[in-house]
């Protein structure tokens, strides 16, 4: 059985907000989605440091062994073909035969040799920029970093607005932060104690994986004259 068709130019009165919230079926407007996460949430998984790239110092050092390997294939080729060795290599060949282990210039070379290779180790087993602060995991797949100026000036921003604060110099490490203020006026235990509890908001907010550690100081102005 058919319902019965509305009349021409009726009106029909729209379901309100009282009534979706009568109605158990009824859901708001994204409520198939996960809530927002916050910044007390954390459990996307290790935030762990950024690793660079480290293009330039990859890029020098391929350019540096293509060419070496390039000319002493070159070399090789040229003595298969019954050409002279090149002089370069024939004097080196000389003077490694005649010099020994212990002499200045082997040592010199032998040093720098390995003052590289430590370097190049130094850069492939550490991740680098250190400037970059990780932050909470709040999604297993997203990333977020911090920079250290940026935090700073948060921090800085925070400071000046307790009472009684002339001037902040706020320095954010990966382990620690250290804030150097001037007041010009109230007494300094107090001045320092509502920093603390401003600072220690502050860097609850920021969201960061490891909270650096504060490290408040409180001092007058120079005087004058």
């Amino acid at each position: 059985m058919t319902e019965p068709a509305e009349p021409t130019g009726s009106t029909r009165r729209t379901p309100t907000a009282e009534q979706r919230e009568d109605d158990p079926t009824a859901t708001a407007p994204g409520g198939d989605r996960d809530p927002v996460p916050t910044l007390e949430q954390g459990d996307g998984g290790r935030a762990g440091r950024f690793w660079s790239a480290r293009r330039v110092p990859a890029a020098l050092l391929a350019l540096v062994l293509l060419g070496a390997a390039g000319l002493l294939l070159y070399d090789i080729a040229a003595v298969r073909a019954d050409h002279p060795a090149m002089r370069w290599r024939r004097s080196l060949a000389d003077g490694l035969a005649e010099r020994h282990l212990d002499d200045v210039a082997v040592l010199v070379g032998a040093g720098i040799a390995a003052a590289i290779g430590l370097w190049l180790l130094l850069l492939a087993l550490t991740p680098g920029l250190r400037a970059l602060l990780p932050m909470r995991r709040d999604r297993a797949g997203v990333r977020a970093g911090l920079d250290r100026t940026a935090a700073a000036l948060v921090l800085r921003d925070r400071a000046v607005e307790v009472p009684g604060v002339q001037s902040v110099r706020v320095g954010v490490g990966r382990r620690k932060a250290k804030v150097r203020a001037l007041s010009h006026f109230r007494e300094l235990d107090d001045v320092r104690e509502d920093l603390n509890s401003v600072l220690e908001k502050a860097v609850r907010e920021l969201g960061l994986a490891r909270a650096p550690a504060l490290s408040v100081h409180v001092h007058r102005p120079p005087k004058k004259g």
